[in-house]
């Protein structure tokens, strides 16, 4: 960086947009489970719980399908136009489903949301991690993550206060309103500056290096340690390089861990408002147990991320996950309802909190050179447990099993996440940082 060139940006500004880019994720997570008590009210649908958990699912397969692709384009074509594109194409799924006129076109409509959301959570975690400072990656990545249950939360509130009175197709035409930030992201989201050097367009690194306050030197020493490596491995980038030798263990384990902590939140928030239902709530106060849960999530993912750059990431994890599954099964029990509010908040901290922490651990832990491919296939693969989870719930809350059984099939993907999380080795990039930050 050339000293004469003071900064005139923080870093923290490219977080907040990341955030702003994060949100659409979060309110899209809460938006169907939210509504699905009046999708099985809508007149001449005849939704079961069975088939309403199918469109949840293909709103996740839709997911899947933009997560796998997003990660490679994103290391292709730079990580600035894929969220622009993502937060667009959420925009206009978001539409198609406030004026869907039936089941059907409802799912294909979330399918088609969901294929845009695949483009966001890659993008957003690789470009706050690139312009973090090295000790404060997780941190960083964190408070961008925040905007995942923060996004939940306004849904949630906007569920509360228009749902029962204004009908269920006005909370996705709230969605469909994300459009406006595209012009604040057009004028001043950067591109990673790992991306441009590693494209050979050194003189926009240097630009963005002088106005971020990034030592450009540090990132090229970065980018070419990640060549040598590139190197070993035939050149490869994307997903070549993760599937080398060196990568390929670490992105199975990540995966698994991915796909049991997106059943737990998928699965959690598409059926929690419907399960405080039949438990005896009306639909404002289960839709309440909903918001605390986002609150959880927002707690365990700051506090989890403080610990995280100072203890490492892998401390975190395993307890946050073993905390969800504890207080899924102290919901199964009916405690009175300060015990249910705390069970809930825990299970949020423990769900959405440990897979956003999750996030960050993955992100720091590949090279620039593959670190959105690497997001991308771990969330992509782990996709597959969001599908089933909406699918698990509505089948257990269909059939005749004992009620325990509505948490028990969350808290046992928990528990196993937690001991998957152990196994992911320890000569990690993200841990060797860890280390150097703390003797420093």
């Amino acid at each position: 960086m050339n000293p004469s060139s003071p900064p005139t940006r923080s870093s923290l500004f490219v977080v907040m947009l990341c955030f702003l880019t994060i949100a659409v994720d979060g309110y899209d997570l809460i938006v169907y489970g939210a509504t699905i008590p009046r999708l099985l009210e809508e007149p001449g649908w005849n939704l079961s719980p069975a088939s309403a958990g199918m469109i949840g699912s293909w709103t996740l397969a839709g997911l899947m399908v933009g997560l796998l692709g997003a990660g490679p384009l994103s290391d292709r074509i730079g990580r600035r136009k894929l969220m622009m594109a993502g937060v667009l194409w959420f925009s206009l799924g978001s539409l198609l489903c406030a004026i869907a006129h039936s089941p059907q076109a409802l799912g294909i409509a979330r399918f088609v949301t969901g294929i845009g959301l695949g483009g966001v959570v890659p993008s957003s975690v690789a470009l706050t991690i690139e312009y973090a400072p090295r000790s404060r990656r997780q941190l960083y990545s964190a408070i961008a993550l925040t905007g995942y249950p923060v996004g939940g939360v306004l849904c949630a509130l906007l569920a509360i206060a228009t749902l029962q009175s204004q009908g269920w197709r006005l909370l996705y035409g709230y969605g469909a309103l994300y459009v406006l930030i595209l012009p604040v992201m057009w004028f001043f989201l950067p591109e990673s500056v790992s991306y441009l050097l590693d494209r050979g367009r050194t003189d926009e690194a240097r630009t963005l290096a002088a106005r971020y306050a990034i030592d450009l030197d540090e990132v090229a020493r970065d980018e070419e340690e990640h060549r040598r490596t590139r190197v070993a491995a035939a050149g490869a980038r994307g997903y070549r390089l993760l599937t080398s030798p060196e990568f390929r263990s670490a992105l199975l384990l990540f995966a698994l861990v991915c796909f049991c902590g997106q059943l737990v939140v998928y699965g959690l928030n598409a059926w929690l408002p419907q399960l405080m239902r039949k438990s005896g709530y009306a639909l404002g106060s289960s839709l309440q147990f909903l918001l605390v849960m986002q609150c959880g999530a927002v707690l365990g993912n700051l506090t989890g991320s403080w610990l995280a750059d100072r203890l490492g990431p892998k401390r975190v994890l395993v307890p946050f996950f073993l905390i969800g599954a504890v207080s899924l099964l102290v919901l199964s029990q009916k405690p009175d309802y300060v015990w249910l509010t705390l069970a809930v908040f825990g299970a949020g901290l423990g769900s959405i909190g440990s897979v956003t922490l999750g996030y960050g651990y993955i992100g720091a832990y590949f090279p620039a050179s593959c670190r959105g491919s690497a997001i991308g296939a771990a969330q992509g693969i782990g996709r597959i447990g969001s599908i089933l989870g909406p699918m698990i719930g509505g089948w257990v809350l269909g059939s005749n099993l004992d009620h325990h059984w509505n948490f028990y099939a969350f808290a046992i993907p928990a528990v196993i996440a937690a001991v998957v999380v152990t196994l992911i080795p320890r000569a990690a990039p993200c841990e060797v940082e860890y280390v150097q930050a703390k003797s420093t």
